[in-house]
C-alpha cells in the first residue's frame, strides 16, 4: 500500500490497544476508527488490510459492507455482521444463546421466522441488538468489527451502529468503519456525528501523490518507464488509487511502452474505465455477457452466478462463459466461498476478493468459469456505472425478473420486495401479495419503515379493488410510530372504500382512534368512535368499541360529559361478568373512574379484583396497555402499593420479553416510582423516576410518557427537599403551559403549581390550582387521593384567606373520608390542621398520624409526626418523624424535623428499617392483626405500622399482603 503510512500506524495503535501487545498496556480497550474518502480513494484496501493484520492477531473477526442497491433492505448489514457468528447453531443452541431475546432479534437477524403477536418496538429491538453484540464481543474479544460503505448501509443497522459505537471504548472492541462523506444519505445523520461521539475525528484518505503513482507504474511494467509517462499517469488519475491501479493493468496488458511518446495514450485508457467508456469496454464482450453484468447490477452484491444467469436469460454454461469474460475484463471477481446464509444471501466480501484491491496488486483468477464462491464487481464504481448505464425500461423489467427469481430461490418475500420497488405499477396482484407478505414479515421483524415504503408501493400497484381497504390499514399500521398524521389520513381513505369485513372494519376504527390519541387529539378518538358504535351489528364487536371509547374518554381532561359517560359506565359494567378480555376491560376502566369519582375503596377494590381475576396482558397485540395500567394504579390509591408494584412488576416483565422497550417501558419505570413515592421510598422513586425519563427522552419530549417522567421526578425530588433541582429540572424540560390534553398522574399543572408554591410564587400557584378546579370538578374528579389540589390551595391562600382555606381543607377531608384510604386521609387532615385555627391542631395532626401509622405511606406519616411533634413540643413524636425521614430519604424534613427536635433539647434518634423483609417477630404481630387482635400498647402499635409499610398495604388488606408475601417467599426459596 502507497502512503497509508499514518492510516496504518493508526491501525496497529488501536490493535495494540485492543490485544493490549503495546507498551505497558495491559489490552482490552477498544475504540472507533472513521476512514472516510470519495469512492477510489483505497477504503476497500485499507479495511482488507485492517482485517488481515486483525486475524494475525487472532482477533474475532466482524465485517459487512453496505450496498447501494441493498439500502432498501433492513438489517442488511446486521446480519453480515452477526448472522454469521450464529448461524450455524440449532434452534435449541439459538434460544439458549440469546435467550429471552431470541424472538425479538432472531427475525431482524434472518435467524428465526417473526412469531405471531406485537412486534418489538424500535427501541427495544435496538437494544436486543446491543445485547447481543456486547454478548458476542465478550464471549470472543478481541473483536474487530468493520463496515466497509456504511453510506449505503441500511437506515435501520446504520441508526443502531451510530448508537452502539460509543460503548466500544468499554469494550475488548475495535469499530473500523470506512464511507464517502459526501454521499451519506438523509437517513445517516446520526451517523455523520458519529466519530466525534466516540472522541475520534475521521481520517480522511488523501489521493497519491505523483511520486507514489511513479512507483506504481514502475512496480507493474518495469522501472524504465520514464518520468513524462508517470507524470501523466498521475494527472489523468488525479492520484486517485483505484485508477491508478486499473490503469497500471491495462499498460501492462496492451504492452504499452511507458515513454513519453505514449503518454498520450493514457487518457483513453482512464477514460475506458470510467462513464460511457466502461460502458463501451462492457459491450465489447457481446451481447449476452452485457445481459449478465446488468442482471448482476441489479442484484447488488454477492451475486450468486446461478440466480444472476436467470434473471439475464441464459443458460448455465453461457452464464459461465460470461462470468469468465467479465473477470477478465476486471469487471467482476469471485469468492472463493459461498457466502453463509439462512434466510438471506449474506454480502461478505470474502478476503481474496478484498485483497484483490490492494495498490499495486490486482488479483487475477484466470478466465475461469464458474466458482464456489458469490460474484462481486471488482469495485462498486463499477457497479454503480453499469447499472446507470441500462436503459430505464430494461432496468425496471430486470429488476421485475429478480424479484421472480429470488423468490423461485426460496429467498422469501422481503428479498423480492426491493426490486419491486423499482418497478412499474402494473395491477399485479402478485406484485400486491408479495410486497404485503414482505411488509408483514418486516413490521414483525421490527423495521416499520421498511413495510411502510413497502405497503405504499402496493397501493400504486394498486390492489384489486376489495383488497384496497385492507392495504391503506396495513399502511397505516406500519407507520403509525413514524408518520402519525399520515396514519389517520390512509386510515380515513380505508373507512372510505366499499368493503364488507366487520372484523377489518372494527380493526380500522379502533386504530384510527389509537394513532389519534397518541397525538393528543383524544375528542377526536372518541368521536371516531362514536360514529361507528350505531352500525355495529355484533354485540361483541360493538362492546368492545364501546371499551375503546369509554378508555379514551377516561384520559381526555377537556371531556365535555364526564359524569354521564361514568353513569354510563357504571351500567355497563355492573352487569359484565368479565368473560372475555373485552368485559374485563370495561370492568377495569369501571375500577379507575370509581377511584377518580372517589367512590368507597372497597368498590374500587371490587372491580379491579374483577377486571383482574381472569387476566389482563400488558402486551397483547390487539389491546394498549392503558387498561392493565389503570387496573393496577388503583391499588396504590386505595393503600394497595404493594398489590400494584406486584402488578407493575409483572407487566413490565411482558414489556421486556415482547420488546418493549421504549414509551412503554418507560411508563412502566415512571409509574413504579410513583409507587414507591407514595410508600415513601423516595431514594428508590427517584432512581426509577430517572431510569423512567431516559427512556422518555428517546421517545420525545412533551409527548404523553414525557408528561409522566417528569411530573413524576419532580414530585420527588421536591419531597427529598431538593426544590431547585426540582425547578431546574421543570424548566430543562418545558414544563408548564400548555399542559397536554391526556389526563396524566401525577396531574401535571398541580405538580407546576406545588413548584410554584415551594418557591414563594404563591399567586402563580393559586391561579395553577384554581385552573385545576375548573378543569376537574366539571367532570366529577374529586378524589384527593388522586389530585391533591385543594390541600395545595389552601395552604397557599391560607394567609390572605383563612376562612377559605379551612373551607378547602375541610372538603378535601370530607372527601377523602368518602373514599376511604387511610394515607389520603391522613394527607388531608394534616393539611387541614396546617391552616386550622390554633386550638384545632393538635387533634387534627392526632388521628392523622394514629391513621397514617395503620397505612403504607411512610412519607406523610413521617410529615405528621413532625407536624404533630411541633404543634405539641413532644420530642418523642419528632424523634420518630426524624428517623422516619431519615429511612423515606426525605432530606429537607430531616433537616426541619431535627431542627425543631434540638430547639427542645431532643436527640436525633439512629435509624431503624422498616423497608427490609418481615422478621420473624413482625409476621406473628401481623398475623394476629389479621385475626383481629388488637393492638393494646405502643409498641405493638409502633410494630404494627412498620409492618404496614413493608408489606405496601393498610391494616384492611394485611390477609392478602400476608398471603402475598408467603407465596413470594416459597417462589424464592
Amino acid at each position: 500500500m502507497f502512503e497509508r503510512e499514518t492510516e496504518l500506524a493508526t491501525v496497529e495503535e488501536a490493535l495494540d490497544q485492543l490485544t493490549g501487545t503495546g507498551d505497558g498496556d495491559p489490552g482490552g480497550g477498544g475504540t472507533l476508527l472513521a476512514f472516510s474518502g470519495p469512492a477510489g480513494l483505497g477504503k476497500t484496501t485499507l479495511l482488507a488490510e485492517v482485517r488481515r493484520r486483525a486475524h494475525a492477531r487472532s482477533c474475532t473477526l466482524l465485517a459487512a459492507r453496505g450496498g447501494e442497491q441493498e439500502q432498501t433492505q433492513p438489517f442488511h448489514v446486521a446480519r453480515q455482521l452477526i448472522q454469521p457468528q450464529l448461524a450455524g447453531l440449532t434452534e435449541r443452541q439459538l434460544r439458549s444463546t440469546l435467550g429471552s431475546w431470541y424472538a425479538i432479534v432472531g427475525p431482524a437477524l434472518g435467524l428465526c421466522a417473526p412469531e405471531q403477536g406485537a412486534p418489538p418496538d424500535p427501541q427495544g429491538l435496538r437494544d436486543g441488538l446491543d445485547w447481543v453484540l456486547t454478548h458476542l464481543t465478550v464471549q470472543r474479544a478481541p473483536v474487530v468489527l468493520v463496515l466497509d460503505d456504511a453510506h449505503w448501509a441500511d437506515p435501520e443497522s446504520l441508526g443502531w451502529l451510530a448508537a452502539f459505537a460509543p460503548r466500544a471504548e468499554h469494550l475488548p472492541l475495535l469499530l473500523v468503519v470506512a464511507y464517502r462523506p459526501d454521499e451519506l444519505p438523509a437517513h445517516a445523520e446520526a451517523f455523520r456525528t458519529l466519530p466525534g461521539r466516540a472522541g475520534q475525528r475521521p481520517l480522511t484518505l488523501a489521493p497519491l501523490t505523483a511520486a507514489a503513482v511513479s512507483t506504481l507504474i514502475r512496480e507493474a511494467v518495469g522501472e524504465h518507464a520514464d518520468d513524462a509517462f508517470c507524470r501523466e499517469a498521475w494527472a489523468v488519475t488525479t492520484g486517485n488509487p483505484f485508477e491508478a491501479v486499473e490503469l497500471t493493468a491495462k499498460v501492462r496488458d496492451k504492452g504499452l511502452e511507458p515513454t513519453s511518446a505514449s503518454a498520450p495514450q493514457l487518457r483513453d485508457l482512464v477514460a475506458a474505465q470510467r462513464g460511457s467508456g466502461l460502458v463501451a469496454r462492457l459491450h465489447s464482450l457481446g451481447p449476452s455477457t452485457v445481459r449478465f453484468a446488468w442482471a448482476c447490477a441489479v442484484l447488488g452484491t454477492a451475486i450468486p452466478q446461478d440466480l444472476a444467469a436467470r434473471v439475464a436469460g441464459l443458460g448455465t454454461e453461457e452464464a459461465g462463459d460470461s462470468t469468465a469474460r467479465l473477470r477478465a475484463a476486471r469487471i467482476l471477481a469471485g469468492g472463493a466461498a459461498p457466502a453463509l446464509t439462512v434466510t438471506v444471501t449474506l454480502a461478505l466480501v470474502p478476503d481474496a476478493d478484498a485483497d484483490a484491491h490492494a495498490y499495486g496488486h490486482p488479483h487475477h483468477d484466470g478466465a475461469t468459469g464458474a466458482h464456489a464462491g458469490p460474484l462481486e464487481f471488482v469495485h462498486p464504481l463499477i457497479a454503480t456505472a453499469l447499472y446507470r448505464s441500462i436503459p430505464d425500461a430494461l432496468r425496471v423489467a430486470l429488476h421485475g425478473q429478480a424479484a421472480v427469481a429470488v423468490v423461485d430461490a426460496g429467498l422469501g418475500a422481503s428479498a423480492a420486495a426491493r426490486h419491486l420497488l423499482e418497478t412499474h405499477p402494473e395491477s399485479d396482484p402478485w406484485v400486491v401479495r408479495t410486497l404485503r407478505e414482505a411488509a408483514g414479515e418486516n413490521l414483525r421483524a421490527g423495521a416499520p419503515e421498511a413495510a411502510r415504503r413497502q405497503l405504499a408501493r402496493a397501493l400504486r400497484e394498486p390492489p384489486d379493488f376489495d383488497e384496497r381497504a385492507a392495504v391503506l390499514y396495513e399502511l397505516g399500521c406500519a407507520s403509525l410510530l413514524t408518520e402519525p398524521a399520515n396514519t389517520v389520513n390512509h386510515l380515513r381513505a380505508a373507512l372510505a372504500e366499499p368493503f364488507d369485513d366487520p372484523a377489518l372494519r372494527q380493526g380500522i376504527v379502533i386504530r384510527l382512534a389509537q394513532v389519534l390519541a397518541h397525538s393528543d387529539r383524544l375528542a377526536e378518538a372518541s368521536e371516531s368512535l362514536a360514529r361507528e358504535i350505531p352500525y355495529t351489528q355484533d354485540v361483541r364487536a360493538r362492546l368492545r368499541l364501546q371499551s375503546e371509547q369509554f378508555m379514551w374518554d377516561a384520559f381526555n381532561a377537556r371531556e365535555s360529559d364526564s359524569p354521564a359517560r361514568s353513569r354510563r359506565l357504571a351500567r355497563l359494567a355492573d352487569r359484565l361478568i368479565g368473560r372475555d378480555l373485552t368485559e374485563r376491560y370495561v370492568i377495569g376502566l369501571r375500577a379507575w373512574d370509581a377511584c377518580l369519582r372517589g367512590e368507597s375503596v372497597d368498590t374500587v377494590l371490587h372491580h379491579a379484583r374483577r377486571a383482574l381475576d381472569g387476566g389482563l396482558s400488558w402486551a397483547h397485540e390487539d389491546r394498549g396497555f392503558e387498561v392493565p395500567v389503570l387496573t393496577a394504579m388503583v391499588h396504590m390509591y386505595a393503600d394497595r402499593p404493594g398489590r400494584a408494584e406486584e402488578l407493575f412488576e409483572a407487566g413490565t416483565a411482558e414489556f421486556e420479553r415482547e420488546g418493549w422497550r421504549g414509551a412503554h417501558l418507560s411508563f412502566g419505570y415512571s409509574l413504579r416510582a410513583y409507587i414507591r413515592y407514595r410508600r415513601g421510598r423516595l431514594a428508590e422513586a427517584e432512581e426509577l423516576a430517572r431510569a423512567g425519563l431516559r427512556l422518555a427522552e428517546r421517545v420525545g419530549r412533551r409527548t404523553p410518557v414525557h408528561w409522566y417522567a417528569i411530573a413524576i421526578l419532580a414530585t420527588t425530588l421536591l419531597a427529598r427537599g431538593r426544590v431547585d433541582e426540582a425547578w431546574e429540572l421543570a424548566r430543562e424540560h418545558e414544563f408548564g403551559e400548555p399542559f397536554p390534553s391526556a389526563v396524566v398522574f401525577p396531574d401535571s399543572q398541580t405538580v407546576h403549581a406545588e413548584l410554584l408554591l415551594a418557591r414563594g410564587r404563591t399567586k402563580e400557584a393559586v391561579g395553577e390550582l384554581e385552573a385545576v378546579d375548573r378543569r376537574l370538578t366539571p367532570r366529577g374528579i374529586q378524589n384527593p387521593s388522586w389530585c391533591p389540589w385543594q390541600l395545595h390551595l389552601a395552604r397557599a391562600v391560607a394567609d390572605d384567606d383563612p376562612e377559605r382555606a379551612r373551607a378547602l381543607a375541610a372538603d378535601a377531608v370530607r372527601r377523602a373520608r368518602a373514599f376511604g384510604a387511610p394515607s389520603g386521609i391522613g394527607q388531608a387532615l394534616r393539611v387541614a390542621a396546617e391552616v386550622a385555627a390554633p386550638g384545632a391542631r393538635a387533634a387534627l395532626l392526632t388521628e392523622a398520624v394514629e391513621l397514617l401509622s395503620a397505612s403504607p405511606a411512610g412519607y406523610e406519616l413521617a410529615r405528621a409526626l413532625a407536624a404533630l411533634g411541633t404543634e405539641s413540643r413532644d420530642t418523642e413524636l419528632l424523634a420518630r418523624a426524624v428517623a422516619m425521614a431519615r429511612e423515606c430519604g426525605a432530606d429537607g424534613l430531616v433537616a426541619r424535623a431535627t431542627e425543631a427536635l434540638l430547639r427542645l433539647g431532643g436527640a436525633p434518634p439512629r435509624g431503624g428499617d422498616w423497608q427490609g423483609a418481615l422478621t420473624e417477630e413482625e409476621r406473628r404481630l401481623a398475623e394476629r392483626a389479621r385475626d383481629g387482635d388488637p393492638m393494646r400498647t405502643e409498641p405493638e402499635r409502633s410494630l404494627l405500622s412498620a409492618v404496614c409499610r413493608k408489606l405496601g398495604t393498610d391494616l384492611t388488606g394485611l390477609a392478602e399482603a400476608l398471603n402475598a408475601s408467603a407465596s413470594a417467599a416459597v417462589s424464592r426459596a
